[in-house]
């Protein structure tokens, strides 16, 4: 089976990252890759931490309304409410 060509150069993969597991985590994976029938550990690894970093970026990205409202929060100030 031939390789797809990418169209975008930044789409290509050529940054290499690697990391160790130890042998109840090498287990636990492999026996959910079996049970779920996942063939390429390599794209479900990738895409696992790719959703996880991703989520992340959303639960710290500030939203613009946040801001305004920390910003106009309402004090009372000698009975009188002000901005």
């Amino acid at each position: 089976m031939a390789r797809a060509k990418f169209k975008k150069a930044e789409l290509l993969r050529k940054n290499k990252e690697s990391f160790l597991f130890n042998d109840l985590e090498k287990d636990a994976l492999d026996k959910f890759c079996k049970k779920y029938n996942i063939k390429n550990k390599s794209k479900f690894m990738r895409e696992a931490i790719i959703t996880n970093i991703l989520k992340q970026f959303d639960q710290d990205y500030p939203s613009l309304f946040e801001e305004f409202e920390k910003k106009r929060t309402p004090k009372y100030e000698q009975g009188v409410l002000a901005f």
